[in-house]
C-alpha cells in the first residue's frame, strides 16, 4: 500500500507535512478523476499512482471510466491526432457517433464528485452533469497546434468548465476559463522507477534474447506515429555505420488506441531481418521497462509531438543519457547539453547517439544532471501539490495560476 510517508527519503519531511496540510482542508469533498482507460499510457500510470496517495493523505479521491465502443475510439484517436496537428478527416458521421457515445455516458457515469477531474478529450461531454460542482478539464497532449475544426467542436465544452490544465505553456490557448500549468510526474517508489538488482536486469535481457555484447540504445513507448519508432530506426542505422550498435524499440498500446497494432506491425517491417532490432510488445509489466532501460547506454524519445513524455523523466531518473526530440514537454525536463540533447531530425538524432556512445563520461555527467533535475521538479509528490492548490482554488475567486 502507498503511504506519503514513503517518499520523505526522496523529498524530505516538510514537503510531507505540506502536503497533509493541504489535504486538510480538502476534507469533506470528493475528487473523482474520469478518463477512458486504466491501463496504457500516461494518464493511466498517473491515476494509478496519484489517486491511492491522495486518499492516503486525507482526499476522498475515486476514478471511474467512461465505456465507448470501436467506432468512439476511432473517432477519438482522430481527435487525438488532429489536436496534436495531424490533418485528419472527421466527418459528420464521426462527430454523430462521438456524441451519441458521450451522450449514453452522460446518462449512465455516476457523477457524484465535489471536483469533477476530467481527463482529456474522450469524457469532456460529461461536463452537461455540472451543477454546483467544480469541473476541470485536464489535457494531456500537446494541442499547440491543433486542427481548427476538431478545436473549436471541442472548445464548445471546454468553455463550460471552471478551469482547465495544460501540460506546458505552449499549449495554453485563449479561453474563457482559468487556466493552470502542470507537468505530470513520475512516482520514484513505482516499479517502473524503483531500484533493480543486476540480476533483474540481466533476467530480462535473457527473457528477451538481448545480448550485452554491444551498446544498447532504447525507446520505450506506445506504438503511435506521433513517437516516431519507424524514424528512431532509421536513426539507428545512421549509427550503426560507425559503431556496432543494438536497438530496443518496445512498448504496449493502449486500450483507446485502435492505432497501435497497425503501427507495430509498420515497426516490423522497417526493422526488417536485423538481428540487432528488437521490437517487443511488452504486457503490463513496469519492471521489464525498467530492467530494459536500466540495461541501455542511450535513451531516445523521438517524439513528432508530445503531450509530456514520461519516458524522458523515467530514463533521467535512472541517470541516463537520453537523445529527444525538441518537441511539446520535452524541453521542461532536458536543459540542451546539461541534462541531455534534443534533436530536430533524424539526422540529428543520430549525430548525437554517436557522440553519447564515443563519450562515456559524457554521457554519465549528462545523466547526473538529469536525475538531479527530475529529482527537483517532477516527482509525483510536486504534482500532488499542484493538484491540491487547484481544487483548493476552485472554491475561491482568483486570476490564471501559474503553477
Amino acid at each position: 500500500m502507498q503511504r506519503i510517508e514513503d517518499y520523505t527519503p526522496f523529498v524530505g519531511q516538510p514537503t510531507v507535512d505540506d502536503l497533509r496540510r493541504l489535504a486538510e482542508r480538502l476534507r469533506g469533498k470528493v475528487v473523482q478523476h474520469v478518463n477512458s482507460t486504466a491501463v496504457g499510457g500516461g494518464v493511466a500510470e498517473i491515476l494509478n499512482r496519484m489517486v491511492p496517495l491522495l486518499n492516503d493523505i486525507g482526499v476522498d479521491a475515486r476514478w471511474d471510466l467512461i465505456k465507448g465502443g470501436e467506432q468512439f475510439f476511432d473517432v477519438t484517436k482522430k481527435f487525438h491526432n488532429a489536436l496534436q496537428g495531424r490533418e485528419e478527416e472527421v466527418t459528420e458521421r464521426d462527430l454523430e457517433i462521438f456524441l451519441d457515445t458521450s451522450e449514453r455516458n452522460i446518462r449512465e457515469v455516476d457523477v457524484h464528485g465535489d471536483v469533477m477531474f476530467i481527463h482529456d478529450p474522450q469524457p469532456i461531454a460529461l461536463v452537461r452533469r455540472k451543477n454546483q460542482n467544480k469541473w476541470i478539464w485536464r489535457c494531456h497532449i500537446d494541442v499547440s497546434n491543433p486542427v481548427r475544426k476538431v478545436w473549436r467542436f471541442l472548445r464548445e465544452y471546454m468553455v463550460k468548465y471552471d478551469a482547465a490544465v495544460f501540460s506546458a505553456p505552449g499549449f495554453s490557448h485563449k479561453l474563457p476559463v482559468r487556466q493552470f500549468l502542470i507537468a505530470p510526474s513520475i512516482d520514484p517508489l513505482s516499479d517502473k522507477n524503483r531500484d533493480l538488482p543486476p540480476e533483474i536486469i540481466d533476467d530480462v535481457l535473457t527473457k528477451y534474447d538481448i545480448p550485452k555484447d554491444k551498446p544498447i540504445i532504447t525507446q520505450v513507448s506506445r506504438f503511435d506515429r506521433f513517437k516516431d519508432p519507424v524514424g528512431v530506426i532509421k536513426a539507428y542505422t545512421l549509427v550503426k555505420r560507425y559503431i556496432p550498435c543494438r536497438l530496443i524499440l518496445a512498448g504496449g498500446t493502449a486500450d483507446d488506441d485502435p492505432e497501435g497494432l497497425k503501427v507495430l506491425e509498420e515497426v516490423r517491417e522497417h526493422a526488417g531481418q536485423d538481428p540487432d532490432i528488437h521490437v517487443l510488445l511488452l504486457p503490463q509489466n513496469d519492471i521489464e521497462v525498467n530492467a530494459l532501460q536500466r540495461a541501455s547506454d542511450v535513451i531516445v524519445q523521438k517524439s513528432l509531438s508530445e503531450g509530456f513524455g514520461l519516458t524522458v523523466a523515467e530514463a533521467l531518473w535512472k541517470g541516463k543519457a537520453v537523445v529527444a526530440s525538441n518537441v511539446g514537454g520535452i524541453p521542461l525536463q532536458i536543459t540542451h547539453k546539461y541534462s541531455g540533447l534534443l534533436c530536430h531530425s533524424i539526422e540529428g538524432a543520430a549525430f548525437f547517439i554517436k557522440q553519447l556512445l564515443n563519450s562515456p563520461d559524457y554521457a554519465l555527467k549528462l545523466g547526473q544532471n538529469g536525475r538531479e533535475h527530475i529529482k527537483q521538479n517532477f516527482l509525483l509528490t510536486r504534482h500532488l501539490r499542484d493538484y491540491l492548490l487547484v481544487f483548493l482554488s476552485l472554491f475561491h475567486r482568483g486570476d490564471i495560476v501559474y503553477l
